[in-house]
């Protein structure tokens, strides 16, 4: 791919591309009929490097063409942008070629591409939302034809090859949507050719200092990485050699790691791009899948592994059909990722859902059930981040493999619970989960997935809506299912905690407000004002007029008794017209950040629940007074820190008061192991409200040994 990259960079007029896009596919007249097509309809247009428009879709289609696409596919490819961009109608594209043609062409037409006058600026609030909609209309344009995305992601390719002729502003919105759009479609489709090529491509322009860094030292240490590798691969093919295997049973390629793989590690374990170790790889490529286990033994055997970093993917392939041994071993002074694949693997792993295309036989394919998950998605999403969440869990995750009991395979993202387990079984189950045993061992429903774990889930006739669970569950189809079980007994309790609300601000009875409310036509959206303080306080307002109380105890003071007032507590914002001293949560439902919350007032003291707690429910039965609650717009940044403190009397004390000192607030803290009885290995979340993190950590490290610290973050965000 990278040798053809290279090729499409240099073509610089439509000859040339013609001629390249021919090495791929035979001439035919249907081919020749949609190459004078586009360049006809594309005349006089120009991109803004200069170059005649007609070039780009001629490009596109060798990309389609070098991934094993048909000439329909192809056709597609140079037609792409003829509706979007001229004259051209849907009914003539339909006319003048076949339907399959006009089908992709028409899927193709349904993914706007936000047009560069439209384009957020990458620091704005809508940013997550423009996102989110091209997530939607690409992947519900490509649930009838997977073909649809292959086709545009060849597209974006070639757009983020030619990004150098747009303004700075453009470069880094574009890459920052190819980055969490595209590249993840793209693994998800198990294309990684394009994946790894899209993810470096958007890197440079989104972070263009981190790439820099990683660019500078890799240029620095050229000579010694290739070394290294040099030796690496010799001796791996040497020791192959002398254990059976013959120069033609076998390939070894070798590489240092993309750019965006190496920015990735280093946010994850928090470390600089010296302490990177694993920078370098090979690719052993065998014939057989048995070859495969032969050639580890042979790595295994001759440099000490890094067990932790085992990855066995032929036995249990991912869901993108990915499969290939990941092992990482130690060599001198170096550490070195191996992979070993067959031939067919390879070419999976390359081309992904394109494989059987371009070589028709061999390998697995991606399965592709979760296109059809967005549809039944979307149907009950109403808002579109929450969509974009959906979508982003089900692109992004890192893969476990479990098993049910009749040994069926189902992969779910790391940290996936036994509860998104259930779901991914069926929506049924799920939802009418009763019990769960995992490992024979009956198991709660929200306990972490491990890779292996063999899941029983026994149901029962009632449903089980859980909806407290909601942001506990790892998947997108999981949460979604919950949310949408859940929707209508939000709206419900919405509704109670606003009238309660209302009743506590007036003091009146609840008959009588509802009177009030209905006079002022408010009935209807009065769940609102459980989570919208500014309606509260508009409501508030409107009702003012009607109790009498004011005018008979206070008529010269004018003491407004109902003016709503904002208190504010650490994460929590109190709105209410009394005033309120502490805030406290009870132990019942611990409430986490982002979590549905309402508010009991107890004296001068506020109480905070989450909106599904049981006892939250039973004091609203009980009419306990309430108040408005929410969380604070910001959120302290939170990180996870394992950290090594020295086994005496005192040594945590004064390691948790280090951190009062730093204003860093301990959120949690585990015990690990002791290493023969000097040290203790501690894990804790950190919030560090400044989010100075590089002093944080510089200032950890001078005085203790730090293992990890990790923002608790996915990296994406």
């Amino acid at each position: 791919m990278e040798r053809l990259v290279e090729r499409v960079q240099s073509c610089k007029n439509i000859n040339d591309a013609i001629e390249l896009l021919y090495e791929f596919i035979p001439k035919s007249n249907s081919l020749e009929k949609a190459l004078l097509f586009t360049q006809e309809k594309h005349e006089g247009q120009f991109r803004k490097s200069g170059e005649e428009y007609a070039i780009h879709p001629i490009l596109v289609a060798v990309f389609v063409a070098y991934l094993g696409g048909d000439e329909d596919m192809i056709t597609a490819g140079l037609l792409h942008d003829v509706i979007e961009d001229t004259c051209c109608s849907k009914e003539e594209v339909s006319q003048e070629f076949n339907k399959e043609v006009a089908h992709l062409v028409e899927g193709l037409t349904k993914i706007m591409e936000i047009r560069d006058l439209e384009l957020v600026p990458s620091t704005s609030d809508e940013k997550i939302i423009s996102s989110a909609l091209t997530f939607r209309k690409m992947l519900l344009a490509s649930i009838s034809d997977v073909r649809v995305l292959v086709i545009k992601l060849c597209d974006r390719l070639h757009n983020m090859l030619t990004l150098d002729s747009l303004s700075s502003v453009k470069q880094k919105r574009i890459s920052e949507e190819t980055i969490v759009v595209y590249g993840p479609i793209a693994h998800r489709l198990g294309i990684s050719s394009i994946k790894n090529l899209l993810e470096d491509l958007s890197f440079r322009y989104v972070l263009p200092g981190e790439y820099k860094k990683i660019d500078d030292f890799i240029d620095e240490h050229r000579q010694q990485l290739q070394l290294r590798l040099n030796h690496f691969t010799t001796e791996t093919k040497a020791l192959m050699l002398k254990s059976g295997f013959s120069e033609g049973d076998f390939t070894i390629e070798r590489r240092v790691k993309h750019y965006y793989s190496i920015y990735l590690k280093i946010q994850r374990k928090g470390i600089s791009i010296e302490e990177v170790l694993d920078m370098l790889a090979i690719r052993v490529i065998v014939n057989e899948p048995i070859d495969c286990y032969r050639a580890l033994g042979v790595i295994h055997q001759n440099f000490n592994p890094l067990i932790s970093r085992f990855k066995d993917y032929v036995a249990i392939p991912k869901e993108n059909g990915y499969q290939t041994i990941h092992t990482t071993v130690f060599d001198n002074k170096s550490i070195i990722e191996s992979q070993i694949r067959t031939k067919d693997m390879h070419k999976t792993a390359e081309f992904g859902v394109a494989a059987h295309w371009k070589y028709k036989s061999g390998g697995l394919n991606p399965k592709l059930e979760w296109l059809n998950d967005f549809k039944s998605q979307d149907d009950s999403t109403d808002n579109i981040e929450e969509f974009y969440e959906i979508a982003k869990d089900n692109l992004y995750s890192e893969d476990i493999a479990v098993f049910s009991p009749k040994g069926d395979i189902f992969t779910l993202p790391r940290g996936a619970t036994v509860l998104d387990f259930a779901f991914e079984v069926h929506t049924e189950v799920g939802t009418h989960a009763k019990e769960a045993y995992v490992n024979k061992q009956k198991t709660p429903f929200l306990t972490e997935l491990k890779n292996g774990d063999i899941i029983r889930i026994i149901t029962s006739h009632e449903p089980h809506f859980r909806c407290s669970w909601v942001n506990s569950v790892k998947t997108g189809k999981a949460r979604n299912s919950i949310a949408v079980n859940c929707r209508q007994k939000i709206k419900e309790i919405n509704n109670r905690v606003a009238v309660d609300i209302l009743v506590a601000v007036f003091n009146v009875r609840e008959r009588k407000l509802k009177r009030w409310l209905e006079k002022e036509n408010l009935t209807n959206k009065i769940f609102k004002i459980a989570t919208d303080s500014v309606y509260f306080k508009n409501v508030v307002n409107a009702l003012k007029k009607y109790p009498r109380s004011d005018k008979l105890l206070f008529p010269l003071l004018k003491i407004d008794r109902y003016n709503i007032k904002k208190q504010k507590f650490d994460n929590i914002v109190i709105y209410s017209n009394q005033n309120v001293s502490h805030v406290l949560f009870d132990y019942c439902c611990h409430p986490k950040r982002g979590d549905e919350i309402i508010g009991f007032k107890r004296g001068h003291d506020v109480q905070v629940h989450h909106k599904f707690c049981e006892r939250a429910s039973n004091l609203m039965s009980e009419k306990e007074q309430m108040v408005f609650v929410k969380w604070t717009r910001e959120a302290p940044e939170r990180y996870r820190l394992i950290v090594s403190i020295e086994n005496k009397k005192g040594s945590l004390a004064a390691f948790l008061q280090y951190l009062v000192k730093m204003q860093i607030n301990l959120v949690t803290i585990e015990l690990g192991k002791s290493e023969e009885g000097h040290a203790d290995y501690f894990e804790m979340i950190l919030e560090l409200p400044d989010k100075n993190v590089d002093m944080a950590r510089e200032k950890l490290k001078a005085r203790y040994k730090v293992i990890e610290f990790v923002s608790t973050n996915d990296v994406y965000k």
